[in-house]
């Protein structure tokens, strides 16, 4: 299996320099990763929004090594918010975080992420919109939802992400599926051990199942983060077996990734939200988009072959 090669690649900066080098980079990361500035990626805002579609922003970088750069990334998303301001698209647009950005993993790191999403929480809040904490590394996961837990006393609207493949996700999710909460399901992207998480396609497809199932009877928002027209068809019908409206749930997918698919359900009135990465630390988010679907590791290798 190659996902877990590349996985283990992206923390490689050897395979970063090579990478990174290579001709025919920049062409395929444009793919997934529509700009490096907030100046590049309000046109893109402004052309998915017309289109009936909504956003979740994510500014990439997840290497922070001291607690200045967990500030600077901080800023990055004040600016963003900043930026967005004048659309006043409100919920359309949300923000996405990675926890790791903010210093999480420096010492002192739980209280210095806390200090510095928090701000960021409150300036969504005043723009109309919210924030989903991304689920990363098992590790960490603890540490996030607690964070969730703190935030969500002031902003209620605070989302996390959940994922399928680990084995603690079901109950994460009975606990979750609760009035008011926002949880995002997605399969999950990082490399985990056999003793926390399944490791086949297939056990990791019923989990999502079992796991979606829990959100979709329970009384929160389900935000459903998947490519697979399987689990998407499998999504609706649970939601109408649950009783529930076109608005009561809502299907997340990638930038760069099946752009017709979100068309389509947006199209047949589902809310439909684009997970919209930008900014020039692209790396490690760009080698989990290869290891998550080897059709886009083909799409790179081609491009690598014909064009470099």
């Amino acid at each position: 299996m190659l996902g877990p090669v590349i996985l283990a690649a992206s923390r490689s900066d050897r395979m970063r320099r090579l990478i990174s080098a290579a001709p025919v980079t920049k062409q395929v990361v444009d793919r997934f990763i529509p700009g490096e500035t907030v100046d590049d990626i309000v046109p893109v805002v402004e052309e998915l929004t017309a289109n009936g579609l909504e956003l979740t922003m994510d500014v990439v970088g997840e290497d922070i090594t001291n607690p200045e750069q967990a500030a600077a990334a901080r800023d990055a998303y004040l600016a963003l918010i900043a930026r967005l301001a004048p659309l006043e698209l409100g919920e359309r647009v949300e923000l996405s975080v990675k926890l790791s950005m903010f210093g999480q993993a420096l010492p002192g790191g739980h209280e210095l992420a806390l200090a510095n999403v928090r701000p960021v929480v409150e300036a969504a809040a005043a723009l109309g919109t919210t924030v989903t904490l991304d689920a990363e590394d098992h590790t960490t996961l603890d540490s996030m939802f607690a964070i969730h837990e703190e935030l969500r006393k002031d902003f209620p609207q605070t989302g996390c992400v959940i994922q399928a493949y680990l084995f603690r996700t079901e109950a994460d999710a009975r606990r979750l599926a609760a009035a008011g909460s926002r949880v995002r399901l997605v399969k999950g992207a990082y490399k985990e051990p056999a003793e926390v998480a399944h490791q086949r396609k297939h056990e990791i497809d019923k989990a999502y199942v079992r796991v979606l199932r829990t959100l979709m009877d329970g009384s929160g928002y389900p935000m459903i983060g998947s490519h697979d027209p399987r689990l998407i068809a499998i999504g609706q019908e649970l939601a109408r077996t649950a009783g529930r409206k076109l608005d009561e749930y809502e299907f997340q997918m990638l930038y760069g990734i099946r752009g017709e698919e979100h068309l389509r359900l947006a199209a047949e009135g589902h809310r439909m939200r684009v997970y919209t990465a930008y900014g020039t630390d692209w790396y490690g988010y760009f080698m989990r988009r290869l290891a998550e679907k080897p059709a886009n590791l083909r799409f790179f290798a081609r491009s690598m072959i014909t064009k470099g």
